[in-house]
């Protein structure tokens, strides 16, 4: 059953309190809280109005025998919990119910919290790196770092936490770093990194190493032309080997691969426009492969992000105060998770959401769909 398994996982989160105090379970208030969050609950007002609406279905599950706490006895209880003991438990959750394939895309983007600051500080905002299952759409691990300058530090936090074998691990410019990719290739999966002028030398060679086929006229036959929202879009993906490199960067750990893609974009009223976009990877890939494997880094920002954002209202929630912000991404992680296994509700992400509030029934199934193994 769902309650056995959420234990199983979550059990080593250590209650906070003092045990002479407690009138309400932990469990109960950690557990009822996942379920508020995946229900639609943004703060700790709704948490327990969802609380109070589904009290009987506690009880019948042997919880809230005390009756509901009040809104600030959730919220303390929450954000005393240690952050580092969720985030390991998320981890143990997500190693247990998602089997990593060879190949597989795993995407590494930060995202601010913005209404996480303290109101007496508005530079205490804090930021998110998350990693990104992009193909079943699964958040696989997060880590709070206090700025997003602050995510060249804490990306090889987060991935030596992730088990990486045979997974291709995309990251944005800033993170191309040597370390970064030694860190991927020591976890045993492989790297694709954008270049930009942060790498200023990397960024010049690898430029001049794809210098003669910018107007290669025989690479069109391989173009990629879509229409959306009034525009055209084509690109063009072109690879050539890391030896082609003029210089040494061996320090690039297992370098094998660079990739140049050639986009343009035509919108009605104004002119076509052209850019150029570098990448590097210690995979062998073909220029499908490598278009595919850019193209799908940006689900982080549209399947995860995006909900996060609008269907989630995450920039909106005011909690600040301790680890509450760090905790309640992570249960939104959750909740995006477990909504998106469970699969016989054919409905968005929001619709769901309003269901699970409505029909207990319905909660049920996304419990057992999000615990069991995906």
């Amino acid at each position: 059953m769902f309650i056995d398994s959420f234990k199983q996982h979550f059990e080593s989160v250590a209650d906070p309190r003092q045990s002479a105090k407690v009138t309400y379970p932990f469990f109960d208030i950690l557990f009822g809280s996942l379920c508020a969050v995946i229900a639609g609950a943004h703060g700790w007002f709704d948490i327990r109005e969802y609380l109070l609406g589904h009290h009987k279905w506690f009880l019948e599950l042997g919880m809230f025998k005390a009756g509901i706490p009040a809104d600030d006895t959730i919220a303390r209880t929450i954000s005393a919990i240690k952050p580092e003991q969720f985030q390991a438990c998320f981890l143990k959750w997500m190693a247990a119910v998602h089997t990593l394939t060879q190949g597989e895309l795993i995407a590494i983007d930060g995202k601010t919290l913005r209404g996480s600051y303290n109101r007496e500080d508005r530079s205490s905002t804090i930021h998110m790196i998350s990693a990104y299952a992009t193909a079943n759409k699964l958040v696989l691990g997060q880590l709070k770092t206090d700025k997003k300058s602050n995510e060249i530090t804490a990306i090889p936090e987060l991935l030596q936490l992730l088990d990486l074998q045979g997974a291709l691990v995309s990251i944005d410019a800033m993170a191309c770093q040597t370390k970064i990719a030694k860190t991927i290739i020591e976890q045993k999966g492989d790297y694709l990194l954008a270049v930009k002028g942060n790498q200023g030398n990397l960024s010049k060679a690898v430029q001049q190493a794809f210098s003669a086929l910018r107007n290669d006229a025989s690479s069109l036959e391989a173009l990629q032309t879509e229409k959306q929202h009034g525009r055209i879009e084509s690109r063009l993906c072109q690879v050539l080997d890391a030896s082609t490199l003029e210089g040494n960067f061996s320090r690039w750990k297992g370098l094998k691969t660079l990739a140049m893609i050639t986009s343009f974009r035509t919108e009605k009223g104004k002119p076509v426009s052209m850019e150029y976009r570098y990448y590097i990877s210690s995979a062998e890939l073909t220029p499908e492969q490598f278009a595919s494997a850019v193209r799908g880094h940006w689900a982080i920002e549209n399947s995860l992000h995006w909900v996060l954002d609008v269907v989630m209202n995450e920039d909106a929630c005011q909690i600040y105060r301790g680890d509450a912000p760090q905790i309640l991404a992570c249960a939104r992680h959750m909740a995006q998770n477990m909504l998106r296994a469970e699969t016989s509700r054919k409905a968005s992400l929001r619709k769901k959401q309003q269901f699970a509030g409505m029909s207990s029934p319905y909660l049920e199934k996304v419990l057992d769909s999000g615990l069991a193994e995906l």
